[in-house]
């Protein structure tokens, strides 16, 4: 049978495809249980995240697929071949590490071609320049590491692993180590590499807005176990739990009741003595005690005398107790009695001023923007803990 060789490194595996599938997958270290009964599956040729703090499982979970570390229950198969036991040197992966791990006495095309080298594999030259041209850095192929910058190291490490065409790319915390600025321009650079190879790449991250920005899936790990996966939209959106919801972004949670069920699919909801609509679709529960959710964005400042939509909760009167000017938009908090402080993100489109600290305000969002958790949950849970060491 005659092959046409891939215009790109990757591309041959890329055509079929590799998916992941985690079948029950625990690890334990002594009694510590770092992954809990893990079972998920990761479509072919898809960007996938997996989202959580330190601690949550989710390198665990990357090191026991690319056999770094073995399972103490559970399945791992990569396009539909049970690995489980099999080394990491015979596994149809390769790792982008934080680190970028790079030879310096080797000139980058030496980097990129050191796994071919090693395994004798055919038309090496042609490889590397493949692999350099999809990273835009054939013109530094002779140059040593130290005299690259930090964001060209990472693509040099990203074209070694990908001229070995593997079936599945694993990406741990790769922009770590980059300034902000840098680190946004590497994060639309892999989303691009990524759909022009058509790998499954699978990116383990505690960045929020990386994951988003990148990934077609994002599962969101806490405790060794997945809290929700999704599309990034739809978990912003839609958050199923306190953890998310305070995790991926910020969210004003306050405690309610739910007392009646109203016409067009919405709970009516006690908050403090207020009462707010939650759609029935996008509340966890539809009895009892609930966290009534609404995102900063979603909300905004009444100005006096101003009546709100009729398609809008109302809660407040409260006090503004900070002003935070970002740019494009004014971040205000609001303390309201009963109920605590609610975050409140204004983009600045008109150049004028908003409220001011001390002023007593009304907040409002629309009816179809809130959100119901189970009133049972913490409702801190997920937020940053400012006494944990990093």
């Amino acid at each position: 049978m005659t092959t046409t060789a891939p215009a790109h490194p990757g591309a041959a595996s890329a055509s079929a495809g590799a998916a992941l599938e985690l079948a029950a997958v625990t690890k334990r270290f002594g009694a510590f249980v770092a992954v809990d009964d893990l079972t998920l599956t990761v479509p072919s040729g898809s960007f996938f995240a997996l989202l959580g703090p330190s601690g949550c499982g989710k390198t665990t979970t990357l090191r026991m697929v690319a056999g770094l570390e073995q399972p103490t229950d559970g399945t791992i198969s990569i396009d539909g071949r049970d690995v489980t036991g099999t080394r990491a040197h015979r596994r149809p992966v390769n790792t982008v590490f934080q680190s970028y791990a790079l030879f310096p006495h080797l000139t980058v095309a030496e980097n990129v071609a050191f796994g071919l080298r090693r395994r004798r594999e055919a038309d090496v030259e042609a490889r590397v320049a493949e692999g350099l041209a999809l990273v835009e850095l054939g013109h530094l192929a002779d140059r040593r590491p130290a005299l690259l910058s930090g964001g060209q190291q990472q693509r040099v490490a990203l074209a070694r692993a990908l001229v070995n065409r593997p079936a599945l790319l694993l990406l741990d915390e790769p922009l770590g180590a980059l300034d902000l600025k840098l680190r946004r321009q590497m994060q639309l650079e892999l989303k691009r590499i990524q759909t022009e190879v058509g790998l499954t790449f699978v990116h383990v991250t505690h960045d929020q807005e990386e994951a988003m920005t990148m990934a077609d899936t994002v599962a969101v790990m806490n405790r060794g176990r997945i809290e929700q996966m999704g599309p990034p939209a739809d978990l912003y959106e839609h958050p199923r739990t306190t953890f998310v919801a305070n995790f991926l972004g910020r969210s004003n949670l306050v405690p309610g009741t739910v007392v009646e069920r109203l016409d067009g699919d919405l709970l009516g909801v006690d908050v403090g003595g207020a009462r707010v609509r939650v759609p029935a679709s996008r509340a966890v529960r539809d009895t009892g005690d609930v966290l009534v959710g609404a995102r900063p964005e979603k909300v905004r400042l009444l100005a006096d005398g101003e009546e709100p939509a009729p398609d809008e909760n109302v809660v407040g009167p409260g006090t503004v107790t900070d002003v935070s000017f970002t740019g494009v938009s004014t971040q205000y908090e609001v303390r309201v009695p009963g109920l605590g402080v609610f975050g409140v993100f204004a983009q600045n489109l008109s150049g004028r001023a908003g409220a001011a600290l001390g002023d007593q305000v009304r907040l409002a969002w629309a009816v179809d923007f809130t959100f119901g958790l189970d009133g049972r949950d913490d409702a801190a849970e997920g937020l940053a803990d400012l006494d944990v060491e990093p």
